[in-house]
């Protein structure tokens, strides 16, 4: 990595702070597939570069997916369905972050999540100093707009901010456009995958889990 020092590390929240294992399960049964069915399906979206949304298609042809919430809403008002919470954290995550706080650096959650995925990270009182949704700043990744967002709450230049995230699509590659520093997590389907290509060269770190980063920071001097 080289440029300015970093001074803010911003984090994706699905499949890099939040395992979603439970929630694609639950997803799953709701859908009345085994899991591995859906997993199964939801990798192969993920090789094409195809929404996950598709994979549902697949395996439930027709399904309206905002109907299809409703109704699972109603049966279980309750229950988690397709939310996370503190439960479904990486083991790595509050380590990881307190460790880059303690060094001095701004640590800031910020991805693609619904408006309620806001109440729920604020509830695991992650070492962090801010928590932000998509839909809570009505724009979502890969946007610009989305990365100026990040820029502004940080209230730091592009280049003193590292973006992490698990895809190349969503993270690195918009992050790195934006004028951000990028690690790419081999984390989850897309994670794998996405470090596999190519075009991870264009990340500054490629990391296997969270711990990676402080020491790849401190190199920066």
């Amino acid at each position: 990595m080289a440029g300015p020092v970093v001074k803010a590390v911003v984090f994706d929240v699905g499949e890099t702070l939040i395992d979603e294992t439970r929630i694609w399960s639950r997803w799953a049964e709701r859908l009345g597939v085994s899991r591995f069915v859906l997993m199964g399906a939801l990798g192969g979206m993920a090789a094409l570069d195809r929404s996950h949304q598709e994979a549902f298609e697949l395996v439930s042809p027709g399904l309206d997916i905002e109907a299809e919430l409703a109704a699972w809403e109603r049966d279980e008002p309750d229950g988690l369905r397709n939310h996370f919470d503190a439960d479904d954290l990486y083991p790595d995550v509050r380590d990881a972050l307190g460790a880059l706080r303690e060094a001095g650096y701004q640590v800031i959650v910020a991805g693609n999540q619904p408006a309620r995925a806001y109440d729920a990270l604020v509830a695991m009182e992650l070492p962090a100093d801010s928590v932000h949704t998509s839909e809570g700043w009505g724009v979502a990744k890969p946007a610009p707009e989305f990365f100026a967002k990040v820029a502004a709450v940080a209230g730091r230049e592009p280049g003193e901010i590292l973006y992490v995230g698990d895809r190349l699509d969503n993270d690195v590659l918009p992050a790195g456009r934006a004028g951000m520093r990028t690690a790419l997590l081999r984390r989850g389907p897309w994670g794998y995958l996405h470090a596999e290509r190519p075009q991870a060269k264009a990340a500054d770190l490629v990391a296997d889990d969270l711990h990676a980063l402080l020491p790849a920071l401190e190199r920066l001097g």
